[in-house]
């Protein structure tokens, strides 16, 4: 994992590359999640693997720990959406 900072709005971010190779833009705080399939929350492991899940407060009920994807909580998300060619 490499960290830089948000083009957008400054904040620090952490790079994880995804199991697909694609690098993403993730916040710093790692979150505590237990798994749910079809959750409302997505999260990217150190692995890289993107999830979904919930978060949980209690680290004894999680099943493991991740970081959100910066787009979800940048102050210029729509910055981050791909133009679509004509």
């Amino acid at each position: 994992m490499n960290t830089g900072t948000c083009k957008s709005c400054g904040k620090p971010i952490l790079w994880i590359r995804t199991r697909t190779g694609r690098s993403m833009p993730c916040d710093t705080k790692p979150v505590n999640y237990r798994i749910k399939p079809g959750g409302d929350t997505k999260l990217v492991t150190p692995a890289g693997d993107v999830i979904s899940c919930e978060a949980v407060k209690d680290p004894a009920e999680a099943q493991g720990w991740g970081y959100v994807p910066h787009w979800s909580t940048c102050d210029a998300p729509d910055k981050f959406k791909r133009r679509t060619r004509p």
